[in-house]
């Protein structure tokens, strides 16, 4: 870690009672039990903490779970977890969420694309650690898809402007010092999705917290997402506009056959998207009504225009956004994977469980954060005029959409940043993504950039592996950031596995994208990164 920070951790360790150096998965680890966690050691208010429990669990690794209170007497703790293997490699790596978070994330899992050949980082040695954000999920609802938690304010902060990320970070770091009377010498964050946004949050709030980040298909500007899902929401209920599985898989098919070979090879991965032209009208019924399976009405292609167009909003919101750019053709309507795309059912009111991920997601702003009414129908809500919402709409857009790309003060820190995006994505649109790096560009320059940013789209890869996708991706991109934060080397020419299929791919850095020249086509070695 870099010299002042590591020198005041070093301070703050030797202010508190250091135990006897032991192996945490000995009786360090048993000896963190009930562990009060001072307040004074998080520069964000809370009530401190607790060590609820601490254990050794097979494999050679201690856990320990703790709860940090709440400010608010009403709001939840942040409950987090910590991982300390017993042969430490003196590192650090915080796992980000998903969706509306509410539970803790593996500790023992893998970094979002990670690669298959090589083990997870608590198995290399690193302290893993993470926490539900704020809040804990009702069982009740469908995984990360409880939004219930915005009735409070404390929560909502700590959710949705990152706040419960840097008290777990502070309160980790304090209970590693105990277990090994050492500081880490380097602390990474890795995250997708929701924790992708965490991972871009971090960078940008606390530029000197973390040595490097990980950072995959994130929902960074998650209100102006939220505000086109809304959107998406209203066009798919309407009478015959939802495209039903048969017709999915015919759209997928379609633009699959229109556009795979413009790479050069036919291998049901479109390489470049950008070049895909696609037009869903091909698809029409016979006088635009709906006769089967074989074709879209009217309705359906409007529904399917709507997905892949971008979606602006005529009215000034706080965080300066003023549209969300749409998806790809191959997203949304790849039937591998329905619940994050369209889904299986039309949304309605109340929200089907069968409805697509995006649906229910804006369903549960709706009630929870917006309205706060937990009766209150997501479509009666008009993105477009949405009324007496406007004011409420633009002060969640500045807690939930407040990064504003100017990532010089963590380049400053000696900060690295490896970013990802599957092609395919239909959850979070990859299109959003690269609107991100072009945005950190043009604060920071091009060379600027460059020293501390690789940004990569994967091409045929979807929402974090989800289902069967086109191309599994694995990379090693932990070990990539690594190399770059202890010798300054960027990754060069790195390759991506297919985890579902004996191939590999160049990962091309952005805008570039793989085109093949001959030669094996399940090989790296075969294509060339182009423009």
């Amino acid at each position: 870690m870099r010299k002042l920070v590591v020198w005041a951790a070093v301070v703050l360790a030797a202010s508190v009672p250091q135990p006897a150096a032991a192996s945490p998965a000995g009786p360090a680890c048993a000896g963190l039990a009930g562990l009060r966690i001072p307040a004074s050691v998080l520069s964000l208010p809370t009530s401190g903490g607790v060590v609820t429990a601490a254990s050794s669990v097979p494999g050679d690794y201690c856990r320990v779970d703790a709860d940090l209170f709440p400010v608010d007497p009403a709001a939840p703790a942040i409950k987090l977890r910590v991982a300390l293997p017993r042969a430490w490699n003196h590192k650090a790596l915080m796992f980000g969420g998903g969706g509306y978070d509410g539970t803790i994330p593996d500790l023992t899992a893998n970094v979002p694309f990670g690669p298959a050949d090589r083990p997870a980082p608590l198995a290399r040695g690193y302290a893993t650690f993470a926490s539900d954000s704020g809040h804990q999920q009702n069982p009740a609802r469908p995984p990360s898809l409880d939004g219930s938690f915005g009735l409070n304010d404390e929560a909502l902060k700590n959710f949705a402007a990152g706040d419960a990320l840097k008290k777990t970070r502070d309160a980790s770091l304090f209970l590693i010092r105990r277990a090994y009377a050492a500081t880490p010498t380097e602390v990474f964050f890795a995250g997708g999705s929701t924790g992708g946004r965490e991972a871009l949050v971090v960078a940008q709030r606390w530029p000197s917290a973390f040595d490097g980040v990980i950072s995959a298909y994130p929902a960074w500007n998650n209100l102006a997402e939220l505000l086109d899902l809304g959107y998406l929401t209203q066009v798919l209920s309407r009478p015959g506009a939802f495209p039903d599985p048969a017709k999915q898989t015919l759209l997928y098919d379609s633009v699959i056959k229109a556009c795979d070979g413009l790479d050069g090879v036919t291998d049901k991965v479109v390489s470049n998207p950008g070049g895909c032209r696609f037009d869903p009208r091909a698809l029409r019924c016979p006088g635009g009504t709906d006769t089967g399976p074989a074709c879209l009405s009217d309705a359906q292609i409007g529904a399917v225009t709507a997905m892949s167009s971008p979606f602006r909003w005529p009215y000034r919101i706080a965080s300066g956004e003023t549209r969300y750019p749409g998806f790809p053709f191959l997203s949304g309507a790849d039937m591998r994977t329905p619940f994050l795309g369209f889904g299986t059912t039309a949304p309605a009111d109340p929200m089907p469980v069968t409805s697509g991920y995006g649906m229910q997601y804006w369903d549960q702003w709706v009630k929870y954060f917006l309205t706060r009414d937990p009766g209150h129908s997501a479509l009666d809500v008009d993105p477009r005029h949405p009324g007496r919402w406007l004011a409420r709409i633009s002060a969640l857009s500045a807690v939930q959409d407040r990064n504003d790309a100017d990532l010089r003060p963590f380049a400053r820190a000696g900060g690295k940043l490896i970013l990802l995006h599957g092609a395919a994505d239909e959850l979070v649109s990859p299109y959003s993504t690269s609107d991100y790096y072009e945005r950190v560009r043009a604060v920071a320059g091009p060379r600027a950039t460059d020293a501390f940013l690789r940004y990569y789209v994967v091409p045929g890869a979807n929402h974090a592996n989800f289902g069967t996708p086109a191309f599994a991706a694995g990379w090693d991109s932990l070990s990539a950031l690594e190399r770059w934060v202890d010798t300054g080397r960027a990754p060069v020419h790195p390759v991506v596995a297919d985890l579902a299929h004996p191939r590999t791919r160049p990962l091309c850095a952005y805008p570039e994208w793989p085109r093949y020249r001959g030669g094996d086509p399940d090989s790296a070695a075969s294509f060339r990164c182009v423009r």
